[in-house]
């Protein structure tokens, strides 16, 4: 859905276009990120600080998809979080290695203030990596001696 979704954008959306879909809060815009998620380090033009973004979201990519093949299989929460963080880092490691950018185009936005740009890979990682965080807490309640 992702690498589809980017597509769609770049066909019908030139640089920087913006069409809107909700007045006052959410538009379409067509932004090429070569930092990280949410625009992090995107504007920076030194070209090694990219090659470690680059390699350390393949580091990261590694240890995800390592302790994915780690989880018990009975662990369906924990194992559809790392299902989500793969998904969405490969979808933006395609985009980095075929265009050198990542294609964000969702924009939210209240009066000026605007959430920084991202995509369906972003929302992959984000929301895995909040369940995630929800089973670790949750799986130490199960732990702790009850009172």
């Amino acid at each position: 859905m992702d690498q589809l979704t980017k597509y769609l954008i770049a066909k019908s959306l030139t640089l920087y276009q913006v069409v809107t879909v909700i007045p006052g809060f959410f538009n379409l815009t067509r932004i090429h990120n070569r930092g990280a998620i949410f625009g992090f380090l995107g504007n920076t033009s030194n070209p090694l600080a990219l090659v470690f973004l680059n390699l350390g979201a393949l580091l990261a990519f590694g240890i995800v998809v390592y302790y994915f093949i780690k989880t018990p299989p009975d662990m369906i929460r924990t194992r559809i979080s790392f299902a989500l963080i793969i998904g969405g880092a490969l979808g933006n490691i395609i985009d980095r290695m075929f265009r050198g950018y990542v294609i964000d185009f969702l924009d939210f936005y209240v009066k000026k203030f605007h959430w920084p740009f991202f995509n369906l890979a972003d929302s992959c990682i984000t929301v895995g990596a909040i369940l995630l965080i929800y089973n670790l807490f949750r799986s130490q309640e199960k732990c702790s001696p009850s009172s």
